[in-house]
């Protein structure tokens, strides 16, 4: 398990990283909602707020994070409302062992789903930003579907001291059904372009001058779909107007291949196993079992099982459709 690496990260380290760019800070460091870095919110001397992001050490490399920050710079000359880091005069920036970035804090509300004219307006964004995802692919950032990870997941889950020994056998049973049809999806069949990747309510800022995407972390190159999918939920007709409405803003500045509407309960299934992945690796780090103390209950590993078996006759079923002329 890899070793944790924030404990360094005290107070008065993150003001002397602050100051080193130049930026003093005239208040208290407020933290923000972040698991996988470390994010604080301060007033600086300029009477602006600021957000300083403490990247977690060996997830991604130098070249991986600039090629994040290029993505929003390139999103951002676009016109595509983003919120990009600071550059001072580099965006990646160093102190003594650690990377971070500063970047403006914004305000906002999150995006309401059940509100079709906000979903519409994301579906225009994202077709803007679909568009100069596919202008040319990351050279260094890791693939949104990489089937080799799923073997490791896999170990992971299964050699999780919290998974209760009486569910072992029937939640290794699933896991593998579901990693085996996984990779049975011909995933190399779709264009992958470069995306946001983590496309959810919290990464949607809905703000007086319109919607505003933040937190560009997990940007990765798979297909589009995989940026419309998280907004769908409720039922069937449900998700069916949901889908039509983000689509209906996204036609108008960009082609959506409407095959992909089968690979959303296959990045379903990805994201879930995924995030149990996660949630095992990262359960050294103090944060994790403060906030996610569930965890380690049994009843969470009983749950996963029965998600796993839904997620699997989910497979079979009909994929939702589009009811208007989507290329």
């Amino acid at each position: 398990m890899a070793e944790f690496s924030f404990q360094d990260l005290t107070p008065d380290f993150i003001l002397d990283a602050i100051e080193s760019t130049g930026l003093y800070p005239t208040s208290g460091l407020l933290p923000l909602n972040s698991y996988e870095n470390r994010v604080y919110q301060f007033l600086a001397e300029d009477n602006k707020r600021y957000v300083v992001k403490f990247y977690r050490p060996n997830r991604w490399s130098d070249a991986q994070i600039e090629e994040e920050h290029e993505f929003t710079f390139a999103l951002h000359e676009a016109e595509i409302p983003v919120v990009c880091p600071l550059q001072l005069p580099t965006s990646l920036l160093h102190y003594k062992g650690y990377r971070f970035a500063l970047f403006p804090s914004i305000g906002g509300r999150a995006l309401e789903p059940e509100q079709l004219e906000q979903l519409e307006d994301l579906g225009r964004h994202l077709g803007r930003l679909h568009m100069v995802g596919r202008a040319k692919p990351f050279a260094h950032r890791v693939s949104l579907i990489d089937l080799d990870i799923l073997a490791q997941h896999e170990q992971r889950l299964l050699a999780c001291p919290l998974l209760p020994s009486a569910l072992q056998a029937p939640f290794a049973a699933i896991l593998k059904a579901v990693i085996a049809r996984l990779k049975l999806v011909p995933w190399n069949d779709y264009q992958h372009i470069r995306l946001h990747g983590d496309c959810h309510i919290g990464n949607l800022l809905w703000r007086p001058e319109g919607l505003t995407l933040v937190d560009f972390d997990d940007c990765r190159q798979g297909p589009a779909i995989q940026d419309l999918w998280m907004m769908l939920s409720g039922e069937r007709a449900q998700q069916q107007l949901q889908l039509e409405t983000l689509l209906e803003g996204y036609a108008e500045f960009a082609d959506f291949n409407r095959a992909e509407l089968r690979l959303i309960e296959p990045l379903r299934a990805f994201r879930i196993i995924q995030y149990m992945a996660w949630l095992a690796e990262r359960w050294i780090d103090p944060a994790f079992e403060r906030s996610f103390s569930w965890f380690a209950e049994p009843r969470y590993w009983e749950q996963q099982i029965l998600t796993l078996k839904e997620q699997l006759a989910a497979f079979d079923e009909e994929p939702l459709r589009l009811q208007q002329g989507f290329n």
